[in-house]
């Protein structure tokens, strides 16, 4: 049994779909019911070991396949000396005649000394903890009746709930909650396979600790839907013999009147990832002397017309475009996106080409030049792109970041609760570090500016090479981006601060926290 803390290495992740392929193909090699009896072996021995004095536990069993899972479980913790008690809501809630390993799991919990019924506990009653067994994997309605109300007594216990596979009334592929009854879980014993559901949308608030069990199936040969990603990226010393120019140079173009942090933000992150030499072109309208010099940070040179120098200049460097630059942006979009060799679409960037056909048309026609682009959009920015509305893109993740790909042919970072990395012809990666304390304004700014410093970094490479390239840098940028914001404090985190910890991170290889 692992707990999936943030990650130290990729965990592949499977929907509904291929985790019902792995289960058909080791059920076919082993003896009858013996998934499920490992199941509840599994179940048992996590609630000892998270709640070692609980005496009282409740079981709440539903239509769904856990309800095995849960029967098998109950066997083991009553013959441990524990008092469990079974609401089986199976038959209430219009279920289908149960399964034999179901049903032979419930008959040795009854010989267990297991009291199952199909009466929900009054308020009064207390538990020391709580088995969510309502749902399975291949849930796809919001809960009601008895089901909605059995879910709200786990949320209302005064003591830990612990769901099998996933919280009941969460989508095991998506992570949106299906209506609104959800469990909030304490912990998620996920079996067999991890659901990328647990590490997106709502599914990091609702699913608690993760912890998996592989029920003794070796690894798989299915492919994944997904790898969840956010080990840290290791510490490297810098050679003796190299100069500025050897770790590339990052312009940043933004800052419109009234958002000038945006792109300054953006720029001092690209210098502390590592960036040889940073410029700024802010475009507001200001006089020239206002583009001379950054006093609070002096290595940061700003320029008033960086877009429009040589086309060399422009090939050879990491373009980060949008933080902050309003419809001013706009204008200077054609020429990077026909000339920048590497370039990082941010905010107002997305915004420009999400309205206008001809740079749309620009963008996809990067690829075929084998130029690199890499696109962070939020939700609202995605639906811009993609024609559809926020409530759609958070709907579905996973489905709405493959579409971005096909759409523009880039390395497209949606960001979110459960950020994913996605890339034409790659497995994407949903990253599992990060909190909610990166809901502040400017932190976006900081994860462009930290991705293009560290992609500025790696150097010439051979053009077939560009977007895999850039969709690593991507996914290990984002990891970096949320570990630095690790662990979780009450409040916001300011975007400024957000700087000082990953340079702290870079600098100390990513101690923990």
């Amino acid at each position: 049994m692992h707990r999936i803390l943030a990650p130290t290495r990729p965990w592949p992740l499977h929907c509904t779909g291929a985790t019902r392929q792995i289960e058909t193909r080791a059920a076919a090699g082993l003896p009858p019911h013996t998934l499920m009896q490992r199941a509840g072996n599994a179940l048992a021995r996590l609630t000892m070991a998270i709640a070692p004095h609980a005496q009282r536990i409740w079981v709440a069993a539903g239509p769904g396949n856990n309800r095995g899972d849960g029967f098998e479980a109950a066997a083991r913790l009553q013959a441990a000396g524990k008092q469990v008690r079974v609401t089986w809501l199976g038959s209430a809630a219009g279920d289908r005649p149960a399964p034999a390993d179901a049903l032979a799991a419930r008959d040795r919990a009854i010989a267990a000394g297991v009291q199952i019924d199909d009466r929900l506990p009054s308020p009064s009653e207390r538990f020391d903890l709580v088995i969510d067994a309502l749902l399975g994997i291949g849930a796809t309605r919001a809960p009601d009746g008895r089901l909605a109300e059995a879910i709200g007594r786990l949320n209302a216990a005064a003591c830990p709930v612990l769901a099998i596979d996933l919280p009941a009334g969460l989508d095991a592929d998506t992570g949106r909650r299906l209506g609104e009854a959800c469990v909030r879980a304490d912990h998620t014993l996920s079996l067999l396979t991890l659901k990328p559901g647990l590490f997106t949308a709502d599914g990091r608030d609702q699913a608690g600790t993760i912890w998996l069990d592989a029920l003794g199936v070796l690894e798989d040969t299915t492919a994944p839907d997904a790898w969840l990603s956010g080990a840290p990226s290791p510490a490297r010393l810098r050679l003796h013999a190299r100069h500025k120019g050897s770790f590339g140079d990052v312009a940043v173009i933004g800052g419109a009147a009234g958002m000038a942090g945006a792109a300054s933000l953006a720029a001092r992150a690209a210098q502390v990832a590592g960036a040889g030499r940073v410029f700024v072109e802010w475009l507001q309208h200001a006089d020239a002397a206002s583009f001379g010099v950054d006093g609070l940070h002096p290595e940061l040179m700003m320029r008033s017309d960086w877009s429009r120098a040589e086309a060399s200049v422009l090939a050879s460097a990491t373009v980060v475009c949008g933080c902050g630059g309003g419809d001013a942006v706009r204008d200077r979009l054609p020429r990077l996106l026909s000339l920048a060799g590497r370039l990082v679409l941010d905010a107002d960037a997305l915004n420009a080409v999400a309205s206008d056909p001809q740079l749309m048309t620009q963008l996809r026609a990067r690829a075929t030049q084998a130029l690199a682009t890499v696109l962070t959009p939020h939700p609202l920015e995605a639906a811009r792109l993609l024609g559809c509305d926020t409530a759609t893109v958070q709907a579905d993740r996973l489905a709405a970041a493959r579409a971005l790909t096909d759409l523009t042919s880039c390395v497209v970072v949606l960001k979110g609760s459960g950020s994913i990395t996605a890339a034409p012809g790659q497995v994407p990666h949903l990253n599992g570090t990060g909190n909610g304390a990166l809901a502040s304004g400017g932190t976006g700014d900081v994860l462009a500016g930290w991705l293009s410093g560290r992609w500025a970094q790696a150097g010439l490479h051979n053009p077939a090479d560009e977007l895999p390239l850039a969709f690593a840098t991507a996914s290990q940028a984002v990891a970096d981006h949320g570990a630095a914001a690790e662990p979780l404090q009450p409040g916001a985190l300011p975007a400024s601060e957000l700087i000082q910890r990953l340079q702290h991170d870079l600098r100390s290889g990513r101690s923990a926290r």
